[in-house]
């Protein structure tokens, strides 16, 4: 059995969950996340415990029960405490304000790169230097970080762009010219 998918998640107060076979809502202090699961996946509320079962041990179902179990755990614990992404802005003259709903961004283009906020997602701007992004589904948390990213990657010889605070970028030397 997986050992990912046996483990009991376990339910905060204050966090209503409830189960009509394959939908689940989890609604907290921070929220209300829905999702559908898979059919052959069994989810029960057991007082104040969810737990995951598989119906057999073909490699589609052991492959689901892990998956499920942390697909409902991250509701859990999206709608208690959320979750952050936090991006940083390096490059000369590379910057970021946050306008009403707006992020607008000077990255070394001719023009402002302008992302606007999408329902569920909160940007903050603590410095002009870095940008966090908060929301109650990590998926989309992550989702939106990495299109914010894409706006300018960071690049290899001089680290200029757009990085998660916890990504290393593999620096690369430049030409040598000749000897």
């Amino acid at each position: 059995m997986s050992r990912i998918g046996r483990a009991p998640i376990p339910v905060p107060a204050g966090v209503e969950v409830k189960i009509d076979g394959v939908h689940i809502s989890v609604k907290g202090p921070k929220g209300l996340l829905e999702r559908d699961l898979h059919p052959n996946i069994t989810v029960a509320l057991d007082g104040e415990v969810i737990n995951v079962t598989r119906p057999n041990d073909e490699k589609i179902n052991r492959s689901l029960h892990g998956l499920t179990r942390t697909l409902v755990a991250n509701m859990v614990e999206g709608v208690t405490s959320g979750f952050a992404k936090t991006l940083e802005i390096n490059g000369v003259g590379y910057r970021a304000v946050k306008q009403g709903t707006q992020l607008v961004m000077n990255l070394g283009y001719s023009h402002q790169v302008i992302v606007e906020e999408i329902p569920g997602i909160t940007i903050d701007v603590p410095t002009a230097n870095s940008v966090v992004i908060n929301g109650i589904d990590k998926q989309k948390v992550g989702q939106f970080a990495a299109d914010v990213r894409k706006k300018r990657p960071p690049e290899p010889y001089l680290g200029k762009g757009i990085k998660y605070s916890n990504e290393v970028i593999r620096r690369k030397e430049g030409k040598t010219g000749s000897k």
